[in-house]
């Protein structure tokens, strides 16, 4: 497992929906990478679904509840993005184990 954040983007115009792989560590540090990527993705045409695949990554604890604080507010954190752009997103989180890996290594 690589330490550092790895993003890979799929984009389906035609169904109006992209997916964020993200691969390696996602912390409360980096999560913000994921935020612009995701910004982006959004800009790309109105109404885009994007689900964010932590499927093959170590998140910790905090970034993953960031992330799905912003998924039930539909925003992203206003220092990221100002204009609260209305953001339609899903995550597949990482399993249980990973998280709880990525505990015991933080303790």
């Amino acid at each position: 497992m690589i330490d550092k954040l790895s993003v890979m983007v799929r984009v389906d115009l035609e169904c109006a929906q992209a997916q964020v792989a993200a691969l390696g560590r996602v912390t409360m540090e980096n999560v913000f990478g994921l935020y612009e990527v995701m910004k982006r993705a959004n800009s790309i045409t109105a109404g885009l679904r994007i689900e964010i695949d932590m499927t093959g990554a170590l998140v910790e604890p905090d970034a993953l509840e960031q992330l799905r604080d912003c998924s039930r507010s539909h925003h992203l954190p206003v220092h990221v993005d100002p204009l609260q752009s209305d953001y339609r997103f899903s995550i597949l989180a990482p399993a249980v184990a990973q998280a709880r890996a990525v505990m015991v290594l933080a303790a």
